[in-house]
């Protein structure tokens, strides 16, 4: 598996991993904190707006638009696999392209697809952070949605499946 194919099953997986930790909060009887929630429909805009770039389509949300958790699962099965998908289908041709696009403020700019594609992931990783530290600030427990926990999760998985490794 190539680098970027992985970070894209990683950011799966943390995403995954988040909405796991506000479902139980959320199954508690407690509020998930409303900051908590905002952040991460953020991480989840944010990879359907790119992922519209990319296929030069209008975004259907908007970068700080806010979700409950109902529809924050709902964006992370329609922008977390398929964000994946680009990057496991992009050859080197598309990850070379160059995209224009307009950001939130209305600046111009263009990227190489390549780019876009990592900067979801460790854009989507610096708010899961966020989320975290605003979970402790709540009293809740949150979890690791570290890159080397993902991998170490891979290889445990594969020792298991393969006892002579």
């Amino acid at each position: 598996m190539n680098t970027l194919e992985k970070l894209g099953a990683f950011n799966v997986w943390a995403n995954t991993t988040v909405l796991k930790r506000l479902d139980e909060v959320a199954a508690s009887g407690q509020e998930v904190p409303p900051v908590a929630l905002r952040l991460f429909s953020h991480v989840l805009n944010a990879q359907a707006i790119w992922i519209s770039r990319i296929g030069g389509t209008s975004s259907p949300v908007k970068v700080w638009q806010e979700h409950d958790l109902t529809g924050c699962h709902a964006l992370h099965q329609q922008t977390s696999e398929p964000l994946h998908q680009l990057m496991v289908n992009a050859d080197e041709t598309e990850l070379q392209r160059l995209i224009s696009y307009t950001n939130s403020l209305g600046d111009s700019y263009e990227s190489m697809v390549h780019d876009i594609l990592t900067h979801a992931v460790v854009h989507a990783s610096y708010h899961r952070a966020q989320v975290a530290t605003r979970l402790r600030d709540h009293g809740f427990e949150p979890v690791n949605s570290d890159f080397i926990t993902y991998c170490r999760e891979l290889s445990a998985a594969a020792r298991q499946a393969s006892p002579s490794l």
